[in-house]
């Protein structure tokens, strides 16, 4: 049985996200969405809200695991027996940062292989910082994140005393 990790900080998790792991969940018998602490990039939301926001997100797939994490990514793959990792790309830019994680993983764990898929074009330029920075603005992020998403959004920056969708 071939498992597979999917790492990230899904803070939050956008509509790109979730077409990457409905394509991993056609190439594998399991795909774990494994959100990271991430704490020195300093998440708008919890580990605890985005482990949430990505299981209500992904329920209609029903080959997923999610768990939130804060170890060497290496020391969850083994720890879930999972073959590797599967990375998104949305654009050059994101190669040359992928590529040397991958290398690093490799050096870490040589036998944890990297995969790298692409979101559908019309997803590709969708990020979480961008999302974020949108809504923090008031502007309308319904295109770029499911709908669970959007209020989490709208109610997290109200409760901040930042401009609300």
């Amino acid at each position: 049985m071939k498992r597979v990790v999917y790492p990230g900080t899904f803070d939050p998790i956008t509509n790109g996200h979730i077409d990457l792991v409905q394509r991993a969940s056609k190439l594998f018998d399991t795909v774990i969405i494994a959100v990271a602490s991430s704490n020195r990039k300093n998440p708008l939301f919890s580990i605890e809200e985005r482990v949430e926001l990505a299981k209500v997100c992904l329920k209609d797939i029903k080959n997923i695991e999610v768990c939130g994490f804060n170890c060497l990514l290496k020391d969850l793959v083994e720890e879930k027996e999972a073959y590797g990792v599967v990375r998104g790309l949305r654009a050059v830019s994101d190669f040359e940062y992928e590529f040397q994680l991958a290398n690093m993983n490799r050096a870490l764990a040589p036998s944890m292989e990297s995969l790298f898929l692409t979101p559908a074009e019309h997803l590709s330029y969708i990020s979480s910082s961008l999302v974020k920075e949108i809504a923090s603005l008031g502007g309308d992020v319904s295109k770029f994140v499911p709908t669970l998403v959007r209020d989490a959004l709208s109610e997290k920056y109200r409760s901040l005393g930042t401009t609300q969708l």
